[in-house]
């Protein structure tokens, strides 16, 4: 099984393609177990994002799982798969597993370097895990590629390169101190709007969720004050800072909501906020289109070239082990037929020398074993190590003939590990 990567964000599609092809909650749920269910694909995971949506399979068909994938993302989204094939784009095996090391270090964001990516990379992996749609092969690889973006933003500086999306959205504000915000929703980016309002000197905060006890929490946590989604119409009369983030699908905040000059920041896809709300006197919309048409966060300088340094090195070291593990259940095979000649002969002996005595027996059975040891250790060294190059598994394939092994005990031993 090969891993194969297909998606559109930001860099292929503009923002308004995005905005209709958004897939969250119940629907996207169903599109990984219709994937899932595609008789190509082994494993499945989808990463949805506000400004991506990727879907990550193993399979044993390339051209057929293009088509299929293409098509369920069509179904899902509503999108005709002609429109969408233009802005698609496909990587597959070691291509597929460079661009999910790079897009969790934060190369591939809107704003370069953001940290929310590995979150939502990790909750994908979390919902595909609980609808059991992911096996050893997605798993390996989602976890190793969480381990190099946590890598990546220790030991370099693509943190700072960047920002958030709050923090950029919110650099188009100006001084926030001593003035009024109000944030709508309450989930991960929500939250991080709060935190990075409280710590710009904001001292009077709102949120507004559907369910009041998760926004009164995060309300809490900032110093503010928590109300129910109602209220929102109510508390804009009074916020100088609007951010909205609530995955409702539709527009929670429109034109006659709105009855003097504010700063609203929408982060949502699909929007949260109408954009006729740009022909009010004194008000100023930024959305997704706005920040990455504003360009901040784009550059990294240094700090981008350390992070695809060691995505590089990350790569080679996940290829490697890869292909050394393609070539470990032929060695187990090969082991496991000398062990059966050895215990054959052995049996053979003693049924030769029926009187030899326990020690001697036991001296024998060492002796062979050990030959037959030496003999292996070498070319068993030698195809793990030659395994790690381009074209490695053919060695595993000469063992396999040369020793005339079963052709199915490799596939045996590999499902024995899984």
């Amino acid at each position: 099984m090969s891993v194969l990567a297909i998606g559109l964000s930001h860099r292929t599609a503009p923002v308004a393609l995005l905005e209709r092809v958004s897939i969250t909650g119940d629907a996207l749920a169903k599109l990984l177990y219709d994937v899932q269910q595609d008789p190509c694909v082994a494993e499945a995971m989808v990463v949805s994002t506000c400004n991506r949506v990727e879907v990550y399979v193993t399979v044993d068909r390339f051209h057929a799982a293009v088509t299929a994938v293409s098509g369920l993302l069509g179904v899902h989204s509503g999108v005709p798969v002609e429109e969408l094939t233009p802005h698609l784009y496909v990587h597959y095996e070691e291509r597929a597993v460079e661009h999910l090391f790079s897009m969790v270090c934060g190369l591939d964001s809107m704003v370069l370097g953001e940290g929310q990516i590995l979150g939502q990379v990790r909750q994908a992996l979390k919902l595909a895990q609980r609808h059991g749609t992911v096996g050893a092969t997605l798993n390996e690889l989602v976890q190793q590629a969480l381990r190099v973006g946590k890598r990546a933003h220790h030991e370099t500086g693509i943190d700072k390169a960047g920002a958030s999306l709050v923090s950029a959205g919110l650099a188009l504000a100006g001084d926030l101190a001593g003035r009024r915000a109000l944030v709508v929703g309450a989930g991960s980016m929500s939250s991080l709007a709060a935190a990075t309002l409280a710590r710009a000197g904001v001292t009077d905060i709102v949120v507004a969720n559907r369910t009041y006890e998760r926004g009164a929490r995060l309300a809490e946590s900032v110093g503010g004050r928590a109300v129910g989604f109602a209220a929102v119409a109510d508390e804009l009369a009074g916020a100088d800072i609007v951010i909205t983030c609530t995955g409702a699908g539709r527009h929670v905040i429109t034109p006659d909501m709105l009855s003097r000059p504010a700063f609203l920041l929408d982060l949502a896809l699909p929007h949260d906020i109408d954009p006729g709300v740009r022909a009010i006197p004194g008000v100023t919309l930024v959305d997704l289109e706005t920040i990455q048409e504003s360009g901040i966060g784009s550059r990294g300088g240094d700090a981008v070239e350390s992070v695809r340094a060691l995505v590089a090195e990350e790569l080679r070291a996940y290829l490697d082990a890869e292909r050394a593990a393609k070539v470990t259940p032929t060695v187990v095979a090969l082991r496991s037929k000398a062990a059966s000649v050895v215990e054959s002969e052995l049996g053979r002996l003693l049924m030769r020398v029926p009187d030899l005595d326990e020690k001697a027996r036991d001296e024998v059975a060492m002796t062979v074993q050990r030959v037959v040891d030496k003999l292996l250790h070498e070319p068993t060294v030698r195809v793990k190590q030659l395994a790690t190059c381009p074209g490695g598994d053919h060695y595993a394939e000469a063992l396999r003939e040369l020793f005339n092994l079963d052709p199915k005990m490799p596939e045996a031993v590999r499902e024995v590990e899984l």
